[in-house]
């Protein structure tokens, strides 16, 4: 389906109602294909964006010259000399 951003603006609900159905929406500008409405897929989108937030939690888990962050850290920081 093929819209133009003013028809975007007109009937927001009813072009997202069309999306949430399965159908791919694009939006064009001056005639110019600029953006596409996609379906979300639901839960199992709600998982996967759940996983990438969770794994930043974890940026040096994989890394093994860091077996404790926490004394690679403290190594890395210069002492105040007095």
């Amino acid at each position: 389906m093929v819209i133009t951003a003013k028809e975007l603006r007109g009937k927001p609900g009813q072009i997202i109602e069309q999306a949430s159905r399965g159908t791919d929406i694009i939006i064009t500008i001056r005639g110019k294909k600029m953006a596409k409405l996609i379906p979300y897929k639901g839960r199992a989108a709600d998982k996967a964006t759940n996983k990438q937030e969770d794994s930043i939690f974890g940026l040096w888990a994989d890394r093994s010259d860091m077996a404790s962050v926490e004394k690679f850290i403290r190594s890395k920081r210069k002492r105040r000399s007095l």
